[in-house]
């Protein structure tokens, strides 16, 4: 499958939509561009694109803001021709990413360091057994993590009086916001690094 070199030259004028579309003129995720890209039909599973590459591409083009969904362009180009049989290896490299990259980023935030380190310290994910291993420590985790997210709930609503709750929470939620745009960017890069790796598989 090879690109179209007169679509290839509009890909900087595009903007990249959220969601799917029912026809090009609706607007184009990140993969519909790439089926536009190869002369393919409107689509968001092109023929031409890895199933795993695929998947992760669509999740970063709804997960992510406008703005930041710009960034995925240059990495478009690349995804034509992938379809190439590599899809276990890709696998295993998004697998590893999400338990030793993406899963102790929040677990530091939630201020579960040595459960973060626990996670991060798992050996690579290298084939589908090592996930056995991976599932007791990252159950673990996820115990401690929703008991610490009751507690802080709980101490919310005693602190909170009825009428300033609202206050309260508009309060919590921009604090929130503050406090994970520097972990919400590093992901970010992180997974824009990964998309190089499953690209180059």
């Amino acid at each position: 499958m090879t690109i179209l070199d007169d679509r290839l030259a509009q890909l900087d004028t595009l903007t990249l939509a959220y969601g799917g579309h029912k026809r090009r003129d609706d607007g184009m995720c990140a993969m519909e561009t790439v089926a536009w890209l190869a002369g393919e039909k409107h689509t968001d599973r092109p023929e031409c694109v890895s199933n795993v590459l695929a998947s992760y591409v669509v999740g970063l083009n709804d997960a992510w803001d406008d703005e930041a969904r710009q960034t995925l362009k240059p990495y478009l180009p690349r995804l034509v021709g992938t379809n190439d049989g590599h899809d276990q290896e890709r696998g295993l490299l998004a697998a590893d990413w999400m338990i030793r990259t993406y899963t102790p980023a929040w677990l530091r935030l939630a201020g579960l360091t040595a459960n973060a380190d626990a996670v991060a310290g798992l050996p690579p994910v290298t084939d589908w057994s090592v996930l056995a291993d991976c599932m007791t420590v990252l159950e673990e985790a996820r115990k401690k993590s929703a008991a610490a997210g009751a507690a802080a709930g709980a101490a919310a609503g005693d602190a909170a009086g009825d009428a300033a709750r609202a206050a309260a929470w508009a309060a919590a939620r921009a604090a929130a916001r503050a406090a994970l745009a520097p972990t919400v960017a590093n992901l970010r890069a992180s997974a824009i690094d990964l998309l190089e790796r499953l690209i180059d598989a």
